[in-house]
């Protein structure tokens, strides 16, 4: 990858982070307070399919507030459940303290259950975003695309993305 190759691919990361961000704190006002006072923060799309057993993969970005610092990161989910859609997603994870930035970056897991179901249309945001705990990380969702419904088991690898950091 060329450098400048880096540089647009960076942009279009941090481009779509910004504009999750933006339609978080449209649904709920207080998202942005907890950002604004957390260590830290990670935002990222995922395009993914279930049914009763489900994946996803995408892009993002954490963003280490005391070091001003953003790392490029990639994620695969993986869900086993009652679960049905096809969707685009947008997921903001809020990080209580430094090493929960650090831990996250360095070893990039998550798991939990989800249930219920969201719908989303030509960008168009749907469903709420409620936070759910996960080892002192808050996690938001809102689908941007698609139809899911269903609840489901579910687990995230998060990684660096070498090509980009």
């Amino acid at each position: 990858m060329t450098a400048q190759e880096k540089a647009k691919a960076r942009d279009e990361v941090r481009t779509n982070a910004t504009k999750a961000l933006e339609q978080f704190y449209a649904v709920d006002p207080k998202i942005k307070d907890a950002v604004a006072k957390a260590a830290g923060y990670g935002v990222f799309t995922t395009y993914g399919v279930s049914f009763v057993l489900g994946g996803a993969g995408g892009t993002g970005l954490v963003h280490d507030a005391a070091a001003k610092k953003d790392w490029y990161m990639r994620v695969a989910q993986a869900s086993a459940g009652a679960q049905i859609g096809a969707a685009q997603n947008e997921t903001l994870l809020v990080f209580p303290t430094k090493k929960a930035v650090t831990d996250f970056v360095e070893k990039g897991w998550v798991a939990g259950a989800s249930g219920g179901g969201t719908a989303g249309a030509a960008g168009k945001t749907g469903g709420s975003a409620g936070g759910t705990a996960t080892g002192g990380i808050t996690s938001y969702t809102m689908t941007k695309n698609g139809v899911q419904a269903g609840g489901a088991v579910e687990g995230a690898k998060y990684w660096k993305d070498k090509a980009l950091n």
